[in-house]
């Protein structure tokens, strides 16, 4: 059964999922949803789960436990921690069967940062929010669309290596990057003009995780 659409100002909580188990959870606030495109909103203060490799990588920095972390999910040996989410104000979208979800990020004042392009497995609706699993490799893009250079190539790589991103993955993922190139360049799907749908949202109650976050797709049923 499909999950119904999500009501505005309600949690949605955007879970990745490998071999069964939860390897981040971050809970959004719902700004719009009509069952196929799905826009939250995140802000300072949130708290979520990460690897906790992941999480010790961000607090310590270099490139040799960032790339540990994807040696921790090959094996299937993480374990998640508390990580929050600081400084910008992110707004996404999620459109069902696309291989990446859109994000702009703006200072908490509103002030625009970037585009995100972050390339995944198309979304699965659940009681909670949707399941995807980030594919390492993201676009990042200038305030004005004009200028844009891809990030984590190495994280990517290092993935395939250790066969987490298949070759049949691989094949995929360049149609997902042409694709997001061409509406980048063509300004359609989400970066078309329409400044309404990308504006800083009021403010309200900072989303929690609800008691079920780590429950698996199969113990959903």
């Amino acid at each position: 059964m499909t999950a119904a659409p999500f009501a505005p100002g309600g949690t949605a909580v955007r879970r990745d999922v490998a071999y069964g188990r939860v390897w981040s959870a971050m809970p959004y606030t719902v700004l719009a949803d009509d069952g196929a495109t799905l826009t939250l909103t995140a802000r300072p203060g949130t708290e979520t789960l990460a690897p906790a490799g992941w999480t010790a990588a961000a607090r310590a920095g270099g490139d040799a436990a960032r790339l540990g972390c994807i040696e921790d999910l090959a094996a299937g040996r993480w374990e998640l921690d508390r990580w929050t989410w600081r400084d910008t104000v992110v707004l996404s979208r999620f459109t069902a069967g696309a291989p990446f979800s859109v994000h702009r990020f703006l200072t908490p004042d509103g002030r625009p940062l970037r585009w995100y392009v972050n390339f995944e497995r198309p979304y699965r609706r659940t009681a909670i929010g949707i399941d995807t699993f980030d594919l390492f490799l993201d676009l990042v893009i200038t305030p004005d669309l004009s200028a844009y250079e891809w990030k984590d190539e190495d994280e990517y790589a290092h993935a395939r290596r250790l066969g987490v991103v298949d070759e049949a993955t691989h094949r995929w993922m360049g149609r997902a990057r042409d694709l997001a190139l061409a509406q980048l360049l063509d300004c359609t799907g989400p970066f078309a003009p329409d400044p309404a749908a990308w504006e800083l949202p009021p403010t309200g109650p900072l989303p929690a995780l609800p008691a079920t976050t780590l429950s698996t797709p199969a113990e959903e049923g």
